[in-house]
């Protein structure tokens, strides 16, 4: 069973799942493009069981972020927990996308992901 560890940019927030993910995808929606401070959001969905965490964080509107550097590493709720696949040590991962969410707001300049299934805005 593969385990994916991660953090935050200062250390202090640690992470690890086990197994491999329920869905991997990006997201061009405008909340995640400002939390990201990016084009699109990069996650992975585990169950929650899955996951573990060290270190304290804050939480604004579900997102929890370490309270020292303000990374941004997970959301944890209803039995799930979405994990910010940039924040993982290893990288590449083998971790590919298999959708896109709110392609509507993606950047004419960026692609669609090959094979990824497109959605307008969330998932049906």
């Amino acid at each position: 069973m593969p385990i994916f560890n991660g953090g935050c940019l200062c250390g202090q927030v640690r992470i690890a799942v086990r197994g491999e993910p329920k869905r991997v995808g990006i997201c061009h929606c405008t909340d995640c493009r400002q939390e990201s401070g990016s084009a699109f959001t990069y996650f992975a969905v585990w169950p929650a069981e899955q996951f573990e965490t060290r270190g304290e964080t804050k939480e604004h509107s579900g997102r929890s972020f370490c309270s020292r550097c303000g990374s941004r590493v997970f959301s944890a709720n209803a039995g799930d927990a979405e994990i910010k696949l940039g924040c993982l040590y290893d990288a590449p991962t083998s971790l590919a996308p298999t959708y896109e969410l709110w392609v509507k707001r993606r950047e004419t300049w960026l692609s669609p992901i090959t094979g990824a299934e497109q959605f307008d805005e969330d998932r049906s």
